[in-house]
């Protein structure tokens, strides 16, 4: 292999012929020898195709030598070129059109006269080599020749597949895909050298690659389930391509006309060329890049080249992209309600207009659409028109007063009078207008269509059920915070009643015992506590729904003795067990949380059966129980009733002590627990975080 170096490129252009040619030969040998006993895959003309491939092969082979200015060259073309001028007669007898396209016959035995005819012109040349005029116009006409060989076959093949019935074209494509490239390669090739006068070695060299693009498009012809194989080009990749194709073609133009100033200009020819040059640049680089353009040429390549406007993979990707975007940054959803609706129809802006109370859709959200100020709302008829009718309006149709319907309402005076308002896209839920969307006029205009209106429709649907979601929740939660209001009164209620009960109880001893100092004295303590527990649930309530008083460390010890000398009265309240322990608590609430414990299990205990409360360390907790002996609960009513709010047995109860106070007790990172056995009795037990523990343990009992 020759050395490549930057000052020999006719080296470079030899070996890309060589690497390419010996590729090309391979791949047609391969295939003609995995082909022959599959030739029946491509009909009548299987056994021409490995002919054809075979001659291709060594034709390849021979040009990969640098043979081409040798009879053997030129031999091995021509069988190449009948070869396949055969396999395009026989893929027409496959269907029949050998009889009924008459033209056929007498155009394939005239390529194959022009084919014999170039035969006979490198005979004349090597026989007469030494005159040099006589040679070039031989070489010419050779070139004129070859290009009526590739012009005549291509027609065949426009023909082969153009005139064939559509069921049949699933048969024929990757045929005449393959014979297109092979002779649409060859035309290039053979008209550049004919307007050259001269032998284009670069492209020429590249006539491997076209080899290979035939045996490769043969192939997936020959292969099973070829029908299925479909090439299906993303409009994302269409639109790259053409993209590139309009900028290729732009720079062409470019300089074609600068060369053609360069001849016409006279003296002034490099000014005039270099100014063409910066103004075509200039506009280039504005109007190619602009989004006008874009738009326009996806416009264009859509209608053209699509059966269907949208590629609804790619827009149903893209809608839940926009829709679902969830974070700290992302756009509230009314106005990713908007941009969903307008990536549709390349839509720069737009308005969200959501029902209210009274039906009339209101100004909610805006996208990219600051200049409208508090527009009014559409009026409750036009809006029951676009409920029921699920009408997507293009405002333009309704300034001129035409359309389908000459009788329906129109849309407030704002809308109209805007010139960049364009269409009204309604959001139906369960045949509800939820919201109506307004999106501006996109910069490349255009009618809306069938295409247009159901897409827009099944994603106004789904917008229209997020709309709704949202508004539930939004519900929901207001409907949560009133009921969090209710619980506040039923707390506060459940606390009143506690101390109306304290309060009539001390008013019928008074009538009795007002006299005994030591009633009296008693008395004002009680009154004293009273109120200290009704500023407690002042500030209780102030704060409900935010947690327990501020966590601190406590000594749980001193808590527990605090509510047994609640009791003091009372002889079946007694402390058990009391060791020194110190946690993470509210005092307060604990203290709520234990007197309610020792309160119920008074209750439900019969009348000098004890209660005891105790207090120990274990597994790093401080565990509180308050045990009784009473009438006890069933599993069923401690796993679904007990903590069930606003549910009581007790008649005349509110049912949320026992919520109340397990909520108190979450709220300090704690968890309380119930063991009880009905006839037996109940154990609630306490465990908050422990702090520290101390080593002494004191044994109480309280008579």
């Amino acid at each position: 292999m020759p050395q490549l170096s930057p000052g020999a490129p006719a080296d470079f252009w030899s070996v890309i012929a060589l690497l390419l040619h010996v590729t090309a030969a391979i791949a047609a040998a391969t295939l003609a020898i995995w082909l022959r006993p599959r030739s029946a895959r491509l009909g009548t003309a299987g056994t021409a195709t490995v002919a054809a491939l075979l001659a291709t092969a060594l034709w390849s082979l021979a040009e990969a030598l640098e043979l081409r200015d040798t009879m053997i060259t030129t031999v091995l073309q021509v069988a190449r070129d009948l070869g396949w001028l055969t396999v395009i007669y026989r893929l027409f007898a496959d269907d029949g059109r050998h009889d009924s396209v008459a033209p056929i016959r007498p155009v394939l035995l005239a390529l194959v006269f022009v084919e014999l005819m170039v035969l006979g012109i490198d005979l004349v040349i090597g026989q007469f080599s030494a005159e040099i005029e006589l040679v070039t116009v031989a070489r010419s006409l050779g070139v004129m020749l070859h290009l009526l060989v590739t012009v005549g076959a291509l027609v065949l093949v426009h023909n082969l597949y153009g005139g064939a019935a559509r069921e049949a074209r699933l048969s024929l494509r990757w045929s005449a895909a393959a014979l297109a490239v092979l002779w649409v390669f060859e035309l290039n090739l053979y008209t550049v050298a004919y307007l050259a006068q001269g032998w284009p070695r670069e492209m020429a060299a590249l006539r491997g690659a076209a080899t290979i693009g035939l045996v490769s498009l043969l192939a997936i012809g020959a292969t099973h389930g070829r029908e299925a194989l479909r090439l299906r080009p993303s409009r994302a990749v269409t639109f790259q391509t053409f993209s590139l194709l309009l900028i290729g073609v732009y720079l062409v133009a470019m300089v074609l006309i600068a060369q053609w100033l360069s001849y016409v200009g006279g003296d002034f020819a490099r000014l005039i060329e270099l100014c063409f040059l910066t103004v075509a640049s200039a506009v280039a680089l504005l109007a190619l890049p602009s989004r006008r353009m874009r738009s326009w040429l996806k416009v264009v390549i859509t209608k053209h080249l699509f059966q269907h406007r949208y590629d609804y993979r790619q827009e149903w990707l893209r809608f839940t992209r926009t829709i679902g975007t969830t974070g700290s940054e992302a756009a509230p959803l009314g106005e990713r309600v908007i941009k969903a609706l307008a990536d549709v129809t390349g839509s720069p802006a737009g308005l969200l207009l959501v029902s209210d109370d009274n039906a009339e859709p209101s100004l909610a959200a805006r996208w990219n659409w600051m200049e409208v100020e508090s527009p009014a709302a559409l009026s409750p008829d036009f809006a029951t028109f676009l409920e029921r009718e699920n009408f997507i309006a293009e405002l333009d149709d309704m300034r001129q007063a035409r359309g389908a319907r000459a009788e329906r309402p129109r849309p407030p005076a704002w809308l109209l009078d805007d010139p960049r308002a364009w269409a009204l896209v309604p959001l139906i839920h369960y045949d509800r207008l939820v919201a109506v969307v307004v999106l501006a006029r996109p910069l490349f205009q255009r009618k809306l269509d069938w295409e247009d209106f159901d897409l827009l429709r099944v994603i106004g649907q789904q917008l229209a059920s997020y709309l709704a979601e949202n508004a539930s929740q939004e519900a929901l939660a207001e409907a949560g915070r009133f009921d969090d209001f209710n619980r506040r009164i039923a707390f506060v209620m459940h606390d009143i009643k506690n101390l109306a009960s304290q309060f009539s109880l001390l008013a019928r001893n008074a009538e009795l015992h007002a006299e005994k100092k030591a009633f009296r004295d008693d008395m004002l303590v009680t009154l004293r506590s009273s109120s200290e527990k009704l500023n407690a649930l002042i500030a209780r309530l102030s704060r409900y729904g935010t947690g327990v008083d501020r966590i601190e460390e406590i000594a749980v010890d001193e808590v527990a003795q605090a509510v047994v000398a609640r009791f003091a009265g009372n002889p079946q309240v007694r402390l058990a067990e009391c060791q020194r322990l110190r946690a993470s608590a509210s005092r307060h609430s604990l203290e709520q949380v234990l007197t309610h414990l020792v309160q119920n299990a008074l209750d439900a205990s019969p009348p000098g059966s004890p209660v005891f409360l105790s207090l120990v360390a274990q597994d790093g907790q401080a565990r509180i129980e308050v045990v009784d002996s009473g009438v006890g609960m069933s599993p069923e009513f401690v796993r679904n009733r007990l903590f069930k709010p606003f549910v009581s047995t007790k008649s005349g109860g509110f049912g949320i002590g026992a919520f109340e106070a397990r909520e108190l007790v979450r709220a300090m990172r704690g968890r309380l627990d119930v063991d009880s056995r009905e006839g037996i009795g109940s154990r609630f037990i306490v465990r908050l975080p422990l702090k520290t523990s101390g080593a002494d343990m004191v044994r109480t009992e309280v008579a």
